[in-house]
This record gives structure tokens, C-alpha cells and sequence, in this order.
């Protein structure tokens, strides 16, 4: 069995690069992610059309079109049929949450991308939905982990640092953003 040996300094000089990069979180997730991960994938259930999803969406640096689409459909606006591209970047936050996790299940999709209509519907019926919600940019999710308990599922989340996250355990759902990290 080979010894790797590593010196007092090089130690300390990567315990310093590490609490440097701890103030830029987004940064070092993604930089931890990218040279050692050769494949991304993610399984997902929409719970509202039944339609599941396993797919290797990224592969040796790039990301994988025709997985994108078949993301985009599955995480589409349900009510409209209406499908807009999925931030990447939402995508890798899912795939580094199930990483995080341990995750055997797939997510199951309460919603993905939101057409401005079913926002604007969701608003009226009196549902907590934001004016602006991400969804309509297709930068945000709400899910569930089965298995999983809402709030492991919600601490994990929030341990990434890639954005918002939303609690909500009456419906039994974390909602998930790109935007600026903040919670609620």
C-alpha cells in the first residue's frame, strides 16, 4: 500500500485555500464538482403526469443536449404543456443535493417551469406564489425526496449555499432557486 506523505507546509497552505474558498461557496461547489466528476445524472418523478426521468444530463465536460430536453419536458409547465429550457445551473444544485443525500429515489417534481398564466392562476387562487417567481425563468423547482424527511431534505438544501430555498411542510415540499441565497 503506497504512503502519501504531505508536508507541514503544504498542509497549511491548503487549509488556508480552503477557508479562502469557503467565502465564495457557489464558486467552490462548482469547482469541486467539475474536475472530478466525469457524469451528472438525475432521476426525477413529475407527480403530476407520472412521467419519470433517469438521465446522465452531463458527461466528460459537457452537457448533454438531448438529456436537457427530455429534462426540460419532464420539468415542464404541467397545467399548459408549455416547456422552457431549465437553468443548468438548477440542474447541477439538484444533482449536487442528490449527491449530498445519498438519494436511491428520484425527486418527485411538485413544479418546474412556470408559464406566466399558471403563475398568474396560482397567485389568484391565493397560493403564496411570487409575482416574479423564478419558476417563469425556469430557475426554480419544488420537490420532494422520498425517503427523506422535509427537513433534512430543507437543511441539505440550504448547506449548498446555490440560492434560495423555500420550507413548506403543510403541501410537503422544498422549493429550490438560483437566485440569491436567502430562505424562508
Amino acid at each position: 500500500m503506497n504512503d502519501i506523505k504531505i508536508g507541514r507546509r503544504d498542509f497549511i497552505g491548503l487549509g488556508m485555500l480552503g477557508f479562502v474558498l469557503s467565502f465564495f461557496p457557489r464558486r467552490v461547489l462548482a469547482a469541486a464538482r467539475s474536475p472530478l466528476t466525469i457524469e451528472r445524472s438525475l432521476s426525477m418523478q413529475n407527480i403530476h403526469t407520472g412521467e419519470s426521468l433517469n438521465t446522465v444530463y452531463w458527461a466528460e465536460g459537457d452537457y448533454l443536449p438531448e438529456a436537457l430536453d427530455d429534462l426540460n419536458y419532464i420539468l415542464r409547465d404541467h397545467r399548459t404543456g408549455e416547456i422552457k429550457p431549465i437553468g443548468t445551473q438548477l440542474l447541477d444544485l439538484l444533482h449536487a443535493l442528490s449527491e449530498k443525500l445519498c438519494a436511491r429515489r428520484p425527486f418527485h417534481i411538485i413544479s418546474g417551469y412556470r408559464s406566466q398564466a399558471t403563475n398568474d392562476l396560482l397567485r389568484r387562487c391565493g397560493r403564496g406564489v411570487a409575482k416574479n417567481s423564478l419558476h417563469i425563468q425556469g430557475k426554480a423547482v419544488d420537490i420532494r425526496l422520498p425517503g427523506c424527511d422535509l427537513p433534512v431534505l430543507r437543511e441539505s438544501a440550504m448547506g449548498l449555499r446555490g440560492g434560495g430555498v423555500g420550507y413548506y411542510p403543510r403541501p410537503s415540499f422544498v422549493h429550490m432557486d438560483i437566485g440569491k441565497v436567502r430562505y424562508w
